[in-house]
């Protein structure tokens, strides 16, 4: 008999890249709908830190974590056979591991298309062939969700790699859901925009590092251009449940989509500009150093804009779960 969809109490729901940002706070609200929740990453710390803010804030569910590479297909299949003996099910899983590389097309090489091909879509597809059988298994119609991105609508200038492989991600999410539907598993393409959840602070930066790190972290956590974390992984979790088929997530984001489709042309013109405002690449590939490391530009004006954009991105860091440890 189908469940409530509004309650999960009874169902098991996995997030992978559930130790911190967007992947706690969905982890979170799948909790606070009575699901026992495995949250899986490969960093064992965080994942503790991870379990120890969920059971403080859901203290009658079941939190569990698992250390899981889902670059390897054969560790997403072992955390996916650990969780079922464990808990049962998983009966929701939400695919959202990623590695986020900003810099211009000049500074950077193969090497970090293939990185973030290797993450963000080879990890969404080993989570989505590994967690098919269980879900079409599910009693309560396994429901899967994959997090794509703004990038994954148009080409996004500087962040080449990641919009690559998150528009493989979207168009995986759509086939599979035209393929699963029969079996009784919905699946759910999410296409969040910039969100404040400190993505900044992990993000991979080249080129000009520290005007990458500026313009980056300000527009993260800009309150026009960027969206409340938490009110986006409400969203994203609702969507699942209730079995949409797509979830397009702030309104830049909203606009960028209808305006790439109605005109492809004027759009890729538009980024063309955006492009030349954005920093050049001095030095050509000087590798690429995460945001944490990164020193913030100085100077009157985009140091005072950098700080007014990223200061609630600086907040977001320390309630989930992204301030770099020492």
């Amino acid at each position: 008999m189908p469940h409530s969809t509004e309650s999960l109490t009874g169902a098991t729901a996995l997030v992978t890249g559930g130790s911190r940002g967007l992947g706690l706070l969905m982890a979170d609200r799948l909790a606070a709908r009575g699901a026992t929740v495995v949250v899986a990453a490969r960093d064992a710390d965080e994942l503790a830190a991870a379990q120890q803010k969920l059971r403080h804030r859901n203290p009658d569910v079941d939190i569990h974590t698992a250390v899981c590479d889902v670059r390897d297909q054969e560790s997403v299949h072992h955390m996916f056979k650990a969780a079922h003996d464990s808990c049962g099910g998983p009966d929701l899983v939400i695919a959202n591991a990623g590695i986020i590389q900003v810099a211009p097309v000049e500074a950077i090489g193969a090497a970090e298309f293939r990185d973030a091909m290797d993450t963000l879509f080879m990890g969404a597809v080993h989570t989505s062939l590994e967690a098919l059988p269980y879900l079409r298994e599910s009693e309560w119609g396994g429901r899967l969700g994959l997090i794509s991105s703004v990038g994954g609508l148009l080409g996004v200038p500087h962040l080449l790699p990641y919009a690559s492989a998150k528009a493989a991600t979207g168009i995986l999410a759509e086939g599979l859901n035209a393929e699963a539907g029969s079996t009784g598993v919905s699946v759910t393409a999410v296409y969040p925009g910039l969100m404040r959840t400190g993505s900044h602070l992990h993000a991979q930066f080249g080129g000009d590092r520290g005007s990458e790190y500026g313009w980056f972290s300000a527009a993260a956590g800009a309150p026009v251009v960027s969206m409340n974390a938490q009110r986006a992984a409400e969203r994203i979790v609702k969507a699942v449940v209730r079995r949409r088929t797509r979830l397009v997530l702030t309104p830049l984001a909203r606009a960028a989509d209808l305006a790439h489709g109605v005109a492809p042309t004027a759009t890729t013109r538009l980024n063309g500009v955006l492009a030349r405002l954005l920093p050049g690449a001095p030095g050509g590939r000087r590798g690429m150093r995460r945001g944490a490391d990164v020193e913030p530009p100085h100077g009157a004006v985009s140091g005072r804009f950098q700080a007014w954009g990223s200061a609630m991105n600086e907040t977001a860091a320390d309630a989930y779960n992204a301030r770099r440890r020492t």
